[in-house]
């Protein structure tokens, strides 16, 4: 089913027109709590490249013991548990909204450790745009997608939307047996994305599980010899799929695409530690190489991820759940194994904020790089 857009102009205060079209149907949508936050499309706005920037990241002040975010006389009913030996931490008993910068600064580190950080029974998606932003940009700055649907005067919060009236992220996998893709957001980015914070506002009673696997944990069951190969070669990832599939449907591209060489193997500015940065999702190919070598390399290492269940998390969403990740040490993947025309099985929507980071590094200082 195609997407169901509807074009409307609003008119901001000493502003052009902007053209927004609608990514849902309002009809169904007259009494839902949460209907400022359904997807939209500015048509008009576009952005020039992303410009370098310094990247200090937050976990590096931290204090590896975090005993202000795992302070029982603050948080008495704080419960901390390990979905996973290798990945995964669930927190119930702490609000986000209420966390101070020490905490901040501890939970930073927190997900580089454990690559994503899920919290549970929270007030986050009832606290407002500006403060959901606001506590985004402590952890780096906001990226705007270049092709997604968005919130309404929003760009920074990317939406996340798959119900009855919209099944765009379901059609675009084409003639595939699965609806899962592992990747790490917009890895294409000449800085990519460190910290992820992705809140569900309506979920289904069963089903629409998100997955993450650990890239530190694939790099570390990887041979040395391979892992000798592997932490000298960089690979391309693109951005030019994902912005021509937007425009052969018909969706605006508000920034143009663009190819980054990064380090296949890059270090974490805080924990030291080596991760794999490769996914399925947006790396193309391994630069010195033949193209069998690096079809077959990278055929080796995306197998590796998609089937490694005893390095992965798979989470199931409830109310009030917000899940963090590190996007420099995971690649995650949605799980849409739910019928989205059966009443029972609901909506699953929510946004997605998105922060910047630095420029990777690999092993022996090597960098990412592009042609300007």
């Amino acid at each position: 089913m195609a997407t169901i857009t509807q074009t409307q102009t609003t008119t901001a205060t000493e502003s052009p027109p902007l053209k927004l079209t609608l990514a849902y149907k309002e009809e169904i949508h007259e009494e839902y709590k949460f209907s400022a936050y359904l997807p939209v499309y500015d048509t008009k706005t576009s952005f020039p490249p992303l410009k370098p920037f310094e990247f200090n990241d937050r976990g590096l002040v931290a204090n590896k013991e975090k005993p202000n975010l795992f302070s029982k006389e603050a948080a008495p009913d704080l419960k901390v548990t390990k979905l996973t030996p290798v990945i995964g931490t669930e927190i119930r008993g702490l609000q986000l909204s209420q966390l101070n910068d020490r905490q901040k600064d501890e939970l930073a580190l927190l997900i580089a450790e454990r690559g994503v950080v899920v919290f549970r029974g929270q007030d986050f998606k009832d606290i407002g745009v500006e403060k959901q932003k606001e506590f985004g940009r402590y952890f780096g700055p906001l990226h705007i997608h270049p092709v997604g649907a968005h919130v309404k005067d929003n760009l920074e919060l990317h939406n996340i939307y798959l119900g009855p009236d919209n099944e765009y992220r379901n059609r675009r996998r084409g003639n595939r047996l699965t609806t899962t893709g592992y990747h790490s957001d917009v890895s294409y980015e000449r800085q990519p994305p460190g910290i992820t914070i992705l809140t569900l506002l309506s979920v289904p009673p069963t089903g629409g599980d998100t997955a993450w696997e650990s890239q530190t944990a694939a790099y570390a069951r990887l041979s040395p010899p391979i892992q000798a190969l592997l932490d000298n070669l960089r690979a391309e990832h693109s951005g030019f799929p994902q912005a021509e599939g937007a425009r052969r449907d018909g969706l605006f591209v508000r920034r143009e695409p663009i190819k980054t060489e990064h380090p296949i193997v890059r270090i974490h500015p805080a924990t030291g530690q080596k991760a794999l940065f490769v996914n399925p999702g947006f790396t193309k190919r391994i630069i010195g190489l033949r193209d069998e070598e690096s079809e077959a390399l990278l055929k080796l290492l995306f197998q590796h991820i998609t089937f490694g269940q005893d390095f992965q998390v798979r989470v199931k969403w409830e109310e009030g759940t917000v899940a963090l990740w590190d996007n420099r040490v995971t690649s995650h993947t949605a799980i849409s194994d739910y019928n989205v025309h059966e009443p029972q099985e609901g909506l699953r929507h929510g946004f997605r904020i998105t922060t910047l980071a630095e420029r990777p590094r690999g092993v022996g200082g090597l960098e990412s790089r592009w042609n300007e």
